[in-house]
């Protein structure tokens, strides 16, 4: 594919590295990875925790209603 503008490209980087960076694995090709440490998810709440959630949130939604009622 050639060029159609009239300058050339030039690069002043280094190829092969674009800024991002690479690191070793530090475990052998066997092992698994190292664990991560995991976010928080509603879904690993109890279930009593979700119905505690959900009742405080549709508490502060009905104030919300209530005081916009006034």
């Amino acid at each position: 594919m050639a060029q159609s503008h009239g300058h050339t490209h030039t690069h002043d980087h280094p190829h092969g590295h674009h800024g991002h960076s690479h690191h070793a694995h530090s475990h052998g090709p066997a092992s698994p990875h190292p664990a991560q440490p995991l976010h928080w998810s509603i879904l690993r709440m109890t279930l009593g925790a979700r119905v505690a959630a959900a009742a405080a949130i549709s508490a502060g939604l009905w104030a919300v209603v209530l005081l916009a009622m006034r």
